[in-house]
């Protein structure tokens, strides 16, 4: 009886000390017009700590790629895998894609060595390319214009090769006034251009003049602009534009290379299928959605999302049908009702989506109570791993390793919903949306830690600190920190 009632006095004095928790110094470092939601919940009771504008709708980035990444673990369990399918039909042989984010030049050349061993040395009629999988829109409703050229926006296609990105650089190591030059392997079917100008700090800055680029359908980058001179060449990635004229150039090179003769031509046909002679299998889900969630890689989750949706409507898979079956998937198997969210896409990347801290919490509560899904592995841990590696505000002692959560970021919005050890090694579940977050830099002033870095370190620092008596604690999950 003792025990209980100093059981139950100590737990009293948790509470009371979680009552009096307030970020608002850490607030105080947004810059004025930040929209701040918060949400902090003590999972071993399910209190909430502290709430913060938790039930209004906001920008969710990428931290919506951990509804995409449940609904797949719960529908298309751990074992799933993209398949890719060599066929033949008469004399026609038929590439059948289904949205493998992760196929490679040297897979689709795998698959031609397996057609030549099974003694094909011409292709007397036409190699098709059926793309079917998936239908509609290859980038989501809100993907804004002047990203689409950019790899991190490159389309949610069936036909997907080589991430459908393709790496260049640009070279500024020229005097004053000269022309950039830009390189793209030579390997590789796209072209791009530059008229991209070098010039000084000071000239461009008198001329507003930033680099931009262009693209077009026929998979053609135009740089345009001015940059300062670099020792170094700028690292460019450029996304496809135009999937199936890009699948179609590297499976051309590859006949060429495994010595196969096409008598035909490589054409897209969506209806087309036939015998399956060769199968490329990618790696289990389980493996996919650990790239997708440390990487926070939107092709990925695009990918995956309309997989969903096309399993379970047992139709061509799309951004509408994938975004349904998720929520239905959700709902059915978790509890989790997600109507009042608005998706429009698996990845976060649309500027349209939005949900609320208490929605976002649902998911992270879920992935929490249920370590046995392993979604919380695949999690970046701050100062260790994926996107939270270099994360300024948690990255060093005593935050390093304490947090996994999953970042989201957009322009404008600052993100971050998971679960972080406390000194006492104690858990607590949190959601942060930092929106409408536009810093201003004056003249000659340095940046040091940017304000929205400021707010994560106090703020997870204070929460670091938190007090709860390791003797009346009791939780029913166990993460362990990396």
């Amino acid at each position: 009886m003792f025990k209980k009632l100093l059981c139950s006095a100590l737990m009293a004095t948790s509470f009371s000390s979680f009552a009096a928790f307030s970020p608002q110094q850490a607030i105080n470092q947004l810059p004025k017009g930040s929209d701040v939601a918060l949400l902090i919940v003590n999972p071993a009771t399910n209190k909430v700590i502290y709430d913060k504008r938790a039930d209004e709708l906001q920008a969710p980035a990428s931290t919506q790629k951990t509804i995409t990444a449940l609904a797949a673990k719960l529908y298309l369990g751990n074992n799933f895998r993209f398949d890719t399918y060599l066929e033949t039909k008469g004399n026609n042989v038929i590439l059948q894609f289904n949205g493998d984010p992760t196929l490679k030049r040297s897979d689709i050349a795998n698959l031609l060595r397996q057609l030549k061993q099974q003694g094909v040395t011409t292709i007397k009629g036409n190699l098709y390319l059926n793309g079917g999988h998936f239908t509609g829109y290859e980038r989501a409703i809100g993907w804004p214009w002047d990203i689409l050229g950019s790899c991190y926006s490159a389309p949610s296609s069936s036909i997907s090769l080589e991430h459908n990105c393709v790496q260049g650089a640009l070279y500024s190591n020229k005097s004053f006034g000269d022309v950039t030059r830009v390189n793209v392997p030579s390997h590789q079917p796209i072209k791009a251009q530059t008229s991209a100008i070098v010039v000084s700090k000071a000239r461009q800055k008198e001329q507003h003049c930033q680099l931009s680029m262009t693209s077009n359908d026929r998979n053609m980058y135009q740089i345009s602009g001015c940059i300062q001179p670099r020792k170094e060449p700028l690292p460019l990635k450029f996304a496809v534009q135009n999937t199936t004229l890009y699948s179609t150039a590297i499976i051309q090179q590859e006949l060429k290379r495994a010595d196969i003769k096409l008598n035909g031509k490589v054409l897209r046909n969506d209806k087309i299928s036939g015998k399956i002679i060769a199968t490329h299998r990618s790696a289990p889900l389980s493996t996919l959605l650990d790239i997708m969630l440390k990487r926070s890689d939107n092709l990925f989750a695009d990918n995956i999302a309309k997989t969903i949706g096309a399993k379970y409507y047992n139709q061509a898979g799309s951004y509408t049908n994938g975004i349904e079956a998720i929520k239905a998937i959700l709902k059915d198997k978790a509890g989790i009702d997600l109507s009042d969210t608005v998706m429009v896409d698996g990845s976060g990347l649309s500027r349209n989506n939005r949900l609320t801290a208490s929605d976002l919490m649902k998911v992270v509560t879920y992935i929490y109570r249920h370590p046995q899904l392993g979604l919380m592995n695949d999690l970046p841990v701050s100062g260790k791993s994926g996107t939270l590696q270099y994360r300024r505000s948690i990255r060093d002692i005593p935050l390093k390793g304490k947090i996994i959560a999953k970042s989201g970021s957009l322009f404008g919005t600052y993100n971050l919903a998971g679960v972080m050890n406390t000194q006492n090694a104690k858990p607590l579940l949190f959601v942060q949306l930092v929106t409408n977050y536009y810093p201003h830099m004056h003249d000659g002033e340095k940046a040091a830690l940017p304000p929205i870095y400021q707010f994560e370190k106090q703020l997870y620092n204070s929460l670091y600190k938190s007090y709860i008596n390791s003797a009346c604690y009791n939780t029913k999950a166990t993460i362990h920190f990396l």
